[in-house]
């Protein structure tokens, strides 16, 4: 999936969206997608500005959109202005190693289980092909009226 096709699966915009590109997408199973790091991410002036490095709380955001995205894929639906997905739980966190400008976030995100609106996932993001960082998520579909 390119930008275009992206921006349809996710509500997220600039500077929030955090995926760049889907390499791979099995519906009900898996997605690999990609998200590249550079030194104009609007964080890095601030986070830290002698030794810039990507927020772990934005790459489990962006591996969370990367599960967003394989989500409605396999629903076979696209987000509405009537919903909205939220986290419902980060368990196992852990952060490997920093991310940093040039770097290629590559994020594995598999679906564990779901049940009604709810969504487990495995998810893994890698630089050259070194955990960054892992966790599993969960995340609910809401209706908003």
């Amino acid at each position: 999936m390119n930008i275009h096709e992206i921006l349809q699966y996710l509500p997220h915009r600039y500077p929030f969206l955090l995926v760049d590109r889907v390499n791979e997408l099995v519906e009900g199973e898996h997605i690999v997608a990609i998200k590249n790091v550079t030194m104009n991410e609007p964080f890095f002036p601030g986070h830290f500005p002698h030794h810039p490095v990507m927020p772990g709380v934005l790459i489990v955001e962006a591996m969370a959109q990367a599960a967003a995205i394989l989500s409605f894929k396999t629903m076979g639906a696209l987000p509405d202005d009537d919903s909205v997905v939220y986290f419902a739980g980060i368990d196992g966190v852990r952060f490997k190693r920093p991310v940093t400008p040039g770097d290629q976030l590559v994020m594995t995100v598999t679906i564990l289980n779901t049940k009604r609106n709810v969504w487990k996932y495995k998810a893994v993001a890698r630089v050259d092909g070194e955990v960054a960082a892992e966790a599993e998520l969960m995340c609910a579909l809401k209706k908003l009226a």
